[in-house]
């Protein structure tokens, strides 16, 4: 029986920008084995695979190259998909079992709002490879569960970066948060975000990056709700709210592709 699959450009409300991800709803669990070939094959940074339970949904996301314990975009993909496609009723919660817990999603507008746990950073020592792979001396580095950030000194040196992939490969974590105060009034701060060691060299818009750089900008500008930009080249914005141990992400989406796996 063929297999729908979706491609979905989330955290923009425009095809082609964002970041696309690819999402299936599968009547039954499938071996992880075909869920990585799918992955390889549609070669997103992530694509998402549901599958419905009583209270929800069981959701795994995976790279071209590894599973991953959080993501954001495909989630907001996801979500999207299901109240598109009638897998949920417009005012019913959307709610995901995953490695990295519950997480749920609400509709608000135009808008999805996801609820996702936050990961603050702790000070970090800048490595070598780090510094050297990204380019610039930096003017804070510290470390999440996932993720090195790194603030450097203005929105112009972050678009500036042109990284060295396999230097930053070695940075031994799941990827580099890049981050600077914004250019504009209209964003608190912008980022790039760089995983070459899951097999995504550049994300164009990382929503579980958020879960860091809430709190983090959260301190600096004593604000809990944030508007930030990514400045990658499809580019993408995110709502970012801070609610306790939680962080509560705000996104569009729309669906560009629809298919069926043979």
């Amino acid at each position: 029986m063929a297999q729908t699959i979706y491609q979905v450009d989330a955290f923009t409300p425009r095809p082609f920008a964002g970041n696309p991800a690819a999402v299936c709803v599968l009547p039954e669990p499938r071996e992880e084995e075909w869920m990585r070939d799918v992955a390889r094959e549609m070669n997103l940074s992530e694509t998402a695979f549901l599958v419905p339970r009583a209270d929800g949904y069981n959701l795994r996301w995976f790279t071209p190259a590894v599973e991953v314990e959080l993501c954001g975009h495909a989630t907001l993909a996801s979500a999207h998909i299901l109240w598109e496609a009638g897998f949920l009723q417009p005012d019913q919660q959307a709610r995901f079992h995953t490695l990295s817990g519950l997480l749920t999603a609400e509709r608000a507008g135009d808008w999805i709002e996801l609820d996702f746990p936050a990961k603050p950073d702790k000070p970090a020592s800048p490595t070598d490879e780090l510094t050297r792979g990204l380019g610039v001396a930096p003017e804070y580095v510290g470390k999440s569960h996932f993720d090195y950030i790194v603030e450097v000194d203005s929105e112009q040196t972050l678009r500036n970066l042109k990284p060295d992939f396999t230097l930053l490969m070695q940075a031994q974590a799941r990827g580099i948060i890049v981050t600077s105060h914004s250019a504009s009034h209209e964003y608190d701060f912008v980022s790039r975000f760089f995983a070459p060691a899951v097999g995504v060299n550049e994300d164009p818009v990382t929503g579980s990056a958020h879960c860091v750089l809430g709190p983090f900008w959260s301190k600096r500008l004593g604000k809990e709700e944030l508007v930030a930009y990514q400045a990658s080249a499809r580019g993408g914005v995110v709502k970012v709210r801070l609610a306790g141990p939680r962080v509560k992400l705000g996104g569009q989406a729309v669906t560009v592709l629809r298919g069926e796996l043979l």
